[in-house]
């Protein structure tokens, strides 16, 4: 009897790992049948933002694993998906090694059949890699594949819960461009696409940083060995470096799939046929093919649990935990931008200065230019004067009514009267003057003679 989660969801045993949370096996009471459950780990606002992202995918595709519902439990919460028991691509890999090409092409088709879906949703996945590429267990007959893990995907447009200096991911499936810090979007999927493809023709991962650098510098490589010419050329479009000469849509690159296959050559008899085999294993004492066993005590109610327990029970392998995290990047290569212009000083009067004190001219290469790289290192601690200004300090003189404002204010006492200025009247000049007088002496003269006279 295990924990009864929510009291619907039975987890049975751990069947994998994700980032941010385990996937366990578990028994649906309601609906009667076994899902896939993964239970969030961490319980901090961010991981609970994108599990919150997670749980409202709702995709329905055939080559799309989407969860199907949640529940919470106290501080534990979960979301539902069906049950993928073939494995993922890497544990095909680990089994055969290469793969035949057109195993490959069946693969990669069904896996851009979903992508186009997820696409068409206006979402972004941003970890496309073999461990999140299920299979189902068909045995030798046509492979079934599922997209899953949509952890960190996103919606375009919604905001991003990485900084900006960051990038999300799983290293060696980045395209070019998130290494730049450019934003989610579709073409970086369909890079990792081609990467997947690689990594199944070759059996091994491949290494992106140097197939990108061949890319910008010599231009596209020819087919590597034991990839036909024509898958090789769908391969490239989706290896570009440039997003711009990329596929631009997985839509339009199943198009040029489905003709390259019809270019390849048929199997060989002697070809050794792919079978998927059942990773999960057995279900434990106690469960059988339609539920928990009768009898075994798998009351919901009787055996429920805290939702604690069941999440922190022990594993009986360990399991590999999930590549995928947020990584810091490095300031991409820029040129500084322009210097900015100074404001323009407000227009002001400045002092007279003397004659003899003639200020010396700055030199115009003594100004220190402010930039506003990021990479530009400050420089030492000055005043505050010096700091607000932006070009080199002027030297003014000192001011010259600094005598008379630094001394008292010189006001005359009360008692004492306040001395009038003697005014003195502008006279007329002499040559006026003198004619005037010669004619006032004139006219008293006559006047004198005249008083004498009667």
């Amino acid at each position: 009897m295990g924990e009864v989660f929510a009291g619907r969801y039975e987890l049975i045993d751990p069947i994998g790992r994700g980032g941010v949370g385990a996937v366990w096996r578990a028994w649906d009471h309601r609906r009667r049948r076994y899902v896939a459950a993964k239970v969030l780990q961490q319980s901090d606002a961010h991981t609970l933002l994108r599990f919150v992202r997670e749980q409202a995918l709702r995709i329905d595709h055939p080559h799309v694993l989407a969860p199907a519902s949640w529940a919470a439990d106290d501080d534990k919460v979960l979301f539902t998906m069906d049950v993928v028991s073939g494995g993922s691509l890497a544990h095909v890999i680990g089994d055969y090694g290469p793969l035949p090409p057109r195993f490959v092409c069946t693969l990669l088709d069904q896996l851009l059949s979903g992508l186009a879906a997820v696409h068409a949703e206006g979402v972004v996945h941003r970890d496309i890699k073999p461990a999140n590429i299920l299979l189902e267990a068909t045995g030798t007959g046509r492979p079934h594949l599922r997209l899953s893990d949509f952890g960190i995907s996103m919606r375009k447009g919604e905001p991003r819960l990485t900084e900006t200096n960051y990038v999300v991911g799983t290293p060696g499936y980045f395209a070019p461009e998130q290494m730049l810090g450019a934003e989610p979007d579709f073409t970086a999927d369909l890079f990792a696409v081609g990467l997947v493809a690689l990594y199944l023709l070759q059996g091994q991962k491949p290494d992106s940083r140097a197939l990108v650098e061949h890319f910008a510098n010599i231009g596209t490589p020819g087919a590597p060995q034991g990839i036909p010419e024509p898958l090789w050329q769908v391969l490239a479009g989706l290896l570009q470096p440039d997003p711009q000469a990329r596929f631009r849509t997985a839509t339009g690159a199943r198009k040029a799939l489905t003709a390259a296959v019809e270019m390849l050559p048929e199997a060989g008899a002697d070809e050794e046929p792919v079978e998927v085999f059942d990773q999960i294993g057995p279900l434990p004492a106690g469960f059988g093919p339609t539920g928990p066993v009768p009898g075994a005590g798998t009351d919901p109610q009787a055996g429920q649990q805290p939702a604690q327990q069941g999440a922190q029970a022990p594993v009986q392998q360990p399991l590999p935990a999930s590549q995928t995290g947020s990584f810091h990047l490095a300031p991409p290569p820029q040129q500084p931008p322009p210097a900015q212009l100074p404001h323009p000083a407000q227009p002001s009067t400045p002092p007279p200065v003397p004659a003899a004190a003639e200020p010396t001219p700055t030199p115009p290469h003594t100004v220190p230019a402010h930039s506003a790289s990021p990479l530009h290192t400050p420089a030492p601690e000055q005043s505050s004067q010096s700091r607000t200004a932006p070009t080199a300090p002027v030297h003014y003189e000192p001011a010259l009514t600094r005598a008379y404002t630094a001394q008292s204010p010189q006001v005359p006492p009360s008692h004492a009267p306040v001395p009038q200025a003697a005014h003195k009247r502008p006279g007329p000049p002499p040559k006026v003057a003198i004619p005037v007088l010669l004619v006032a002496l004139l006219c008293f003269a006559v006047g004198i003679w005249a008083l004498t006279q009667s």
